[in-house]
């Protein structure tokens, strides 16, 4: 498998903790989104991904974008340890925290839109992230075990850890979800979450690596 990957970009993030745990072995292929005006949008890129957007993993002689998508590929191709509860309930509460973060949160906050906001970037991320947080928090209350759902590592935990990272850089100020605070901190002890990290990729500048 080659990934596509920026290594502050949540979404990549997502898709390298699901690759970490089920110890799915990659080559990685840096996409700077920023250097030369962003090598998302080179022709070559386009070419492999239309949205011109990270990650794309190329796996089983098939191109698969959106994180999502990918990972729910790498569950049904590569099902142990398991990222979806057997019980239909908590199933559906993964895939409802996943979407709030990966549709609701995520694409308000990314760098395409904060272009556009130019001087109110940051306080416009920090508004989509606090109102996406409350909502999680209020959800977490009566989903949350040790992770989002329960006691196993799902699907929404690797979408809630790389947004954490994201409201942490936007200097969100994380006291009001002591849910969202307490279960980033449980998953983060994890090897598969800490090897993924953004400080530990290899296209991480020197001055921001762990």
């Amino acid at each position: 498998p080659i990934l596509y990957s920026y290594f502050r970009s949540s979404c990549s993030w997502r898709v390298r903790i699901a690759l970490a745990l089920k110890g799915i072995s990659y080559d990685l292929v840096p996409v700077n989104l920023i250097k030369d005006g962003g090598q998302q949008f080179s022709a070559e890129f386009k070419a492999l991904n239309p949205m011109q957007q990270v990650p794309a993993l190329k796996i089983d002689g098939i191109t698969l974008t959106q994180s999502l998508a990918i990972i729910n590929y790498l569950e049904e191709t590569h099902p142990n340890p398991r990222l979806l509860p057997q019980d239909p309930k908590k199933r559906a509460q993964v895939r409802m925290i996943a979407d709030l973060i990966a549709s609701g949160i995520q694409p308000l906050q990314n760098l395409s839109v904060l272009k556009q906001m130019g001087e109110k970037k940051m306080e416009w991320a920090q508004n989509c992230i606090t109102s996406g947080f409350q909502a999680l928090e209020q959800i977490l209350k009566h989903t949350a075990g040790r992770y989002c759902v329960g006691d196993e590592v799902s699907i929404a935990d690797l979408c809630l850890v790389p947004q954490v990272a994201n409201a942490e850089r936007f200097k969100v100020d994380m006291g009001p979800y002591p849910t969202v605070t307490r279960i980033n901190k449980a998953l983060l002890e994890l090897e598969a979450f800490k090897i993924s990290h953004p400080s530990r990729q290899p296209d991480t500048p020197a001055e921001l690596r762990a």
